[in-house]
């Protein structure tokens, strides 16, 4: 990282590599950057440091988990005021259904990703939903296929 805190190439190279295997080693991944272990590993530290990586994590088969349908649920509320917003980001954060959520602009106030197991699964889901105090309106939609799925893109790269 520059001294301005900008990333240069060895950085974005450690990014990109570290995002498709978090679990390989620093010798590989050093060998594989074009440095030395020891400049690799304080770059690695460097870039934890400031927040560019977040953590490691294992990919996991949600389909095998948790369910094979995905649905996509916008929530309207009855009114957005910070009581019912968080009331409701913490009751919906309970529901192991949802893997992500958003705050949204536009039509919806929210946007949530869940995945259930079949349609009786989301029904359940959506009475959940449902019972989550100012909720006035949900709508869903199923995603019929996946076809890209990709970790966060490294732009921030000074070359």
């Amino acid at each position: 990282m520059n001294t301005d805190g900008a990333l240069d190439s060895y950085d974005v190279r450690i990014l990109r590599r570290l995002a498709e295997d978090g679990r390989i080693t620093w010798r590989d991944l050093a060998a594989e950057i074009g440095l030395s272990l020891t400049p690799t590993l304080r770059r690695v530290r460097l870039l934890e440091e400031a927040g560019y990586i977040t953590g490691y994590f294992a990919g996991l088969d949600e389909r095998r988990l948790a369910g094979a349908m995905i649905v996509f649920i916008s929530v309207t509320l009855e009114r957005q005021v910070r009581d019912i917003l968080e009331s409701f980001e913490e009751r919906v954060s309970a529901l192991p259904e949802i893997m992500s959520g958003f705050l949204m602009t536009g039509g919806a106030d929210y946007l949530l990703r869940a995945v259930v197991r079949d349609l009786d699964h989301y029904r359940h889901l959506l009475d959940d939903l449902t019972r989550i105090p100012g909720v006035a309106h949900i709508q869903s939609s199923f995603a019929l296929k996946s076809f890209i799925n990709r970790p966060a893109p490294i732009v921030r790269a000074a070359v």
